[in-house]
């Protein structure tokens, strides 16, 4: 097989389904990478008969977990091409609500994810020569509702992780972006925001938001690596 191969976590449902969807239509083997089997085999069905797609069942948060998560990919597919990093969770608490355990686990899933899939990906973009990284950031990297202080930090924390990474990966022919959406119409938005607060006539669809990640992972925007791309309407 010669089709590229992506890794999409998040992949059960939202942006990084809409991705999924996408890339499958482009042609890519893809590894789908979810918390949830149910939700994969959702997503694997709307990628269609065409693409070789598999569901993996892990917790990025977790270091052990995404090493293992990689070794069964590569298992699978024998190399990895782009990795389209979409997982993500949000808790909207003020400071003094906000619990050291909800603290930590939104670190580990926005921002630690990133380097645990990262530093497992590199050995294999090295040997390969090139890769492609795209993290899904957020517009409350820089403009945070109220509540989502945390969260904010995280994803800036994931912007300026991105250009380090960039500028490391671009001796090796890697290439990373980070796209970060404004609100966009998902599950994991409206468990904290509703539709009274803030309408879906102001919120971004997944699939416009999937088509700019993409566009990164296919090298259409192949000149923005280390750069953060805003999306909003």
């Amino acid at each position: 097989m010669t089709d590229p191969v992506a890794i999409v976590t998040g992949a059960g449902r939202g942006i990084g389904r809409a991705v999924a969807v996408e890339l499958a239509r482009r042609g890519y083997r893809l590894a789908l990478v979810s918390r949830t089997d149910r939700e994969l085999q959702e997503t694997g069905a709307l990628c269609g008969g065409t693409a070789e797609v598999f569901g993996f069942v892990c917790d990025v948060a977790e270091a052990q977990r995404v090493d293992a998560l990689v070794e069964d990919v590569l298992a699978k597919f024998g190399r990895v091409d782009v990795l389209a990093h979409c997982a993500g969770m949000v808790v909207k608490k003020s400071i003094e609500q906000l619990s050291i355990d909800q603290w930590r686990g939104m670190l580990d899933t926005n921002l630690s994810s990133v380097y645990f899939l990262c530093r497992r990906l590199w050995p294999v973009f090295r040997r390969q020569g090139g890769g492609v990284v795209v993290n899904v950031s957020s517009y409350s990297a820089r403009d945070p509702f109220p509540g989502l202080g945390a969260y904010g930090a995280a994803k800036a924390g994931v912007n300026l992780l991105g250009l380090a990474l960039a500028r490391e990966g671009a001796e090796i022919g890697v290439r990373v972006h980070t796209v970060a959406p404004a609100a966009t119409e998902t599950a994991m938005l409206r468990s904290i925001i509703s539709q009274q607060q803030l309408s879906s006539e102001k919120t971004l669809p997944p699939q416009s938001v999937a088509k700019v990640i993409v566009q990164c992972a296919c090298g259409d925007l192949a000149c923005t690596s280390g750069e953060v791309i805003y999306v909003h309407k």
